[in-house]
């Protein structure tokens, strides 16, 4: 796939990515049973690129307005150490990551796709979206994904990053013996 160049200058630099979950690593569907059992689909395309992005030397974090059982899980699954839910104010949720992880800001990106998310795209260096984001946080994405949220947008992302990086064709050559 063909990034743009400041897309690719700006992925160059990332230490850490923030996620955001509904609209992002999901479709942005929530649906409860009859029992008030909520489900959430991830994408597992997506989660085999979180996991490689990671072992390129990438740190993710989740930064999420709900709180959900299904969130904890998915990320002890991909192995994603640094998980915010229930975040009403994600710059206050930024900032604690920021002294957990020792990482600053303008070597981290953020992926989101609704209004909450406009303080972190104001802070991070790298801000990325999905084609179906508000148009208040689209107009502030630095990069824009082809894929839809839940249906390989993280993927995509992940992809670029390592392609920015140049740890993609490494990654590739260690599983392709």
């Amino acid at each position: 796939m063909n990034y743009p160049p400041t897309a690719i200058a700006k992925a160059a630099k990332v230490r850490l990515i923030i996620f955001d979950v509904d609209g992002v690593l999901t479709d942005g569907s929530i649906t409860y049973t009859s029992n008030g059992t909520e489900i959430k689909s991830f994408n597992v395309q997506d989660g085999a690129a979180l996991k490689m992005l990671m072992e390129s030397g990438v740190e993710c974090a989740i930064i999420t307005g709900r709180t959900s059982p299904m969130v904890g899980r998915r990320a002890r699954e991909l192995g994603i150490q640094y998980v915010f839910e229930g975040a009403d104010d994600k710059a206050a949720a930024l900032s604690k990551l920021c002294h957990l992880s020792g990482c600053a800001t303008e070597n981290m990106a953020h992926m989101g796709d609704d209004i909450p998310d406009i303080p972190l795209f104001n802070r991070v260096s790298f801000a990325v979206s999905v084609p179906t984001a508000h148009p208040e946080v689209s107009k502030r994405a630095h990069y824009i994904s082809e894929a839809l949220p839940g249906k390989g947008a993280v993927r995509e992302v992940c992809h670029l990053i390592m392609t920015a990086q140049k740890s993609w064709p490494k990654l590739i050559a260690a599983i392709d013996e």
